[in-house]
């Protein structure tokens, strides 16, 4: 071959590669474009989705009253005193209020209203139902009470709390006649005008409905009054519980499964495998299977639908989460870092807890946040397990009846009248603080960890 015909199949060649590269480079730009687009869209999703919450957080509320509180008394109805409180309630209510019902509403665990409450459990002895009752009436079914025993318990066992809030839904009859979001609080003043133009009596005012008083304040029929306070601390309750015990059970787990399994038998396989399986099993399943175990057959210890059921449910769900990151976060250790270890001597105990735990222990730390961040938005299990839709009592520990704030959410999306839109949009922020302050608290300590392996 000629030296002009080897030029020929040299320039040939190059030109060749030149098209290829300019080809790769075109499609990886395209790629880049595509990936850059996708994180954009997310980004624009993420803040639509925040502001269209926010929206309804903040606005104008128009309030309708049955009669004027001032009217009742010459202060504020909050600055009465249960006693006041309770003389209004009875004498002022009249055939609106039934006593027995408003009794009823007092009931820890109750479901949901004042009428199904009183309905589900009038065969029921009221002592057993309302702790501190008095004694001449505990024995009394809660369908048998008479009108003056319900107002004479009432006026005895009712805090503070309850009282008002029977008084503005009995006797001020206090409801929102119609509530705007912030965007047309700013821009459609008009029909606010309107609104107040037609209804004289309507008190019009700015609300931020994700105020200390709604953190403060416990569920109720009205939103003006109701409260996420019993359903946060039963969130806060069941996260905690659930840390507690799927955190070590997780890592334990996945330390053997990497460190001391082999996986040469078929029972190790089988784990493992299976383990990656119960990642994608649906949460409900989970519910299930929390029922039937630790409702029904661990009745005696957990006492049924409690806290410690739900934390113990909640587990199972997050536990291949925590295990399959834990594991990937061993596995990441340098075997240098165990070589070393076994050079001076240690055992295989001493390796592990030493050296290669506080190395994996930031990206086992990045795994409870996904596996945390997944337990706090659960509904469909704690449904299952019989989380109450309605509860008067905070839980105070691991045995205690409760709800969580998903739940009630669910409750109040599902009510078309005025004003649960806005308490279920000032409940949402409220979760997601929660699940930020969670995960900031996790964060930290990964990166307090990841400082001190490097120092």
């Amino acid at each position: 071959m000629s030296a002009t015909a080897l030029d020929q199949s040299a320039l040939r060649q190059e030109d060749s590669f030149i098209r290829g590269l300019r080809n790769r480079h075109r499609f990886g730009a395209i790629w880049k474009r595509f990936f850059q687009g996708a994180t954009i869209f997310g980004l624009i999703a993420l803040i639509l989705l925040t502001f269209n919450v926010l929206n309804r957080v903040f606005g104008y509320v128009a309030i309708v009253n049955r009669i004027e509180p001032s009217s009742l008394s010459d202060r504020p109805l909050e600055e009465l005193s249960a006693e006041e409180l309770g003389v209004i309630l009875i004498e002022s209510a009249g055939a609106s209020f039934n006593p027995r019902i408003g009794l009823a509403n007092l009931i820890p665990g109750g479901l949901g209203t004042q009428n199904s409450n009183y309905i589900a459990n009038r065969d029921n002895p009221i002592g057993e139902l309302i702790p501190n009752v008095p004694a001449e009436y505990a024995a009394i079914p809660l369908g048998e009470i008479t009108s003056e025993q319900a107002t004479t318990i009432l006026s005895t066992i009712a805090t503070k709390e309850d009282l008002l809030d029977l008084v503005k839904l009995y006797v001020v009859g206090e409801k929102v006649g119609d509530a705007w979001s912030l965007t047309e609080s700013l821009f459609n003043r008009a029909a606010i005008d309107e609104y107040a133009a037609a209804n004289p009596n309507a008190k019009i005012e700015f609300r931020n409905w994700l105020s200390l008083t709604f953190l403060s304040n416990r569920m109720s029929d009205n939103p003006l009054v109701s409260g996420i306070r019993i359903a946060l601390l039963g969130t806060v309750w069941v996260l905690v519980f659930t840390i507690l015990v799927a955190f070590p059970l997780g890592v334990g787990t996945a330390i053997y499964l990497q460190e001391y399994s082999t996986g040469d038998t078929w029972l190790e396989r089988v784990i493992e495998t299976n383990i990656r399986n119960l990642a994608g099993v649906p949460s409900i399943i989970y519910g299930l299977l929390g029922l039937a175990i630790f409702v029904r057959t661990l009745e005696p210890i957990t006492q049924g639908r409690t806290v410690i059921s739900a934390a113990l449910t909640m587990s199972l769900l997050i536990l291949p989460i925590i295990i399959i990151n834990a594991q990937e976060a061993l596995r990441a250790v340098p075997p240098s870092l165990r070589e070393a270890s076994f050079g001076l001597g240690a055992t295989k105990w001493q390796t592990v807890w030493r050296s290669v735990l506080p190395a994996a222990l930031p990206g086992i730390l990045t795994g409870t946040i996904l596996g945390m961040s997944r337990a706090i938005g659960e509904t469909a299990p704690l449904v299952i397990i019989g989380a109450a839709t309605f509860i008067a009592t905070n839980p105070d520990g691991p045995l205690a009846r409760f709800t969580v704030i998903p739940i009630q959410i669910y409750n109040w999306t599902k009510d078309a009248r005025p004003g649960y839109g806005e308490v279920s949009a000032a409940a949402i922020v409220l979760l997601l603080i929660v699940l930020l302050t969670f995960n900031a608290v996790a964060i930290y300590l990964r990166q307090r960890f990841r400082r001190a392996l490097q120092g």
